[in-house]
């Protein structure tokens, strides 16, 4: 059991969201299930990316019978890294999580996540690949190919020893999130990247865990455009240390 003064928030949940109708409900139902079981005060924090279809409607709509839901709009696309920055900077949460709207990873992983925050790491990471991970609906064999190439390229050019940087489930330190984020640039899907890499030069503590994880068929992730991207930022990450930008 935690015991936490009930003026301070403990655990902050960050979802970002876009044009994610058909998905976030479910999500914030279960969020919500799994937090009311505890014994902390929460906030659960969605931002939305400037969605063309109904999602912040949704949202505002389940918020009105939910309570500590608190919405971020953007306003118009301006990508996920830039949502989860967002949300990670206005978090008040002493752990901070982000998580994806389809929850790929089930929130209750945040129970084998917390004690390694709680005992003296800064960040922990869900990893998909390392021994004990259970991979219930594995994504297409391009798409898995394609995240370990990327992955490799990673480890090479950014951050030996982490073995999945992309796996949409991390939490932070409440004052490690703000160090970092604080400082993050990248708006697209290698903020990932650029946010350990960030954790890494600090010298912050990282954990990688085994996680639960199910593949979603509506993935925003395009092979090739994104895929391009996301090398281009590598060095772009590794270009921007190099000039100062990050101090």
């Amino acid at each position: 059991m935690i015991n936490i003064s009930v003026e301070e928030c403990f655990l902050s949940i960050i979802i970002p969201a876009y044009n994610e109708e058909k998905r976030l409900l479910p999500t914030l139902s279960n969020v919500c299930a799994y937090l009311s079981q505890k014994n902390y005060p929460y906030e659960i924090i969605v931002v939305d990316d400037g969605s063309k279809d109904n999602t912040l409607q949704i949202t505002q709509n389940f918020a009105e019978s939910a309570k500590n839901i608190i919405i971020l709009a953007n306003g118009q696309n301006k990508g996920k890294g830039y949502s989860v920055r967002k949300g990670m900077l206005s978090a008040k949460g002493e752990y901070i999580f982000f998580t994806d709207a389809d929850l790929s990873t089930p929130i209750e992983e945040i129970d084998k996540c917390l004690p390694y925050l709680i005992n003296g790491y800064d960040v922990v990471i869900g990893s998909r690949s390392m021994p004990g991970s259970n991979i219930i609906v594995h994504q297409p064999w391009y798409r898995e190919k394609m995240g370990k190439i990327f992955n490799f390229i990673v480890n090479m050019v950014l951050l030996r020893g982490i073995i999945d940087t992309q796996c949409g489930f991390k939490g932070f330190k409440r004052e490690v999130a703000k160090t970092v984020f604080s400082r993050c640039k990248i708006e697209g899907f290698s903020f990932d990247v650029e946010a350990l890499y960030l954790s890494r030069k600090f010298n912050f503590k990282i954990k990688e865990i085994p996680i639960q994880w199910e593949n979603s068929a509506l993935s925003k992730v395009s092979p090739i455009k994104h895929s391009l991207q996301m090398f281009k930022d590598l060095i772009g990450i590794k270009i921007k240390d190099i000039k100062g930008y990050y101090k």
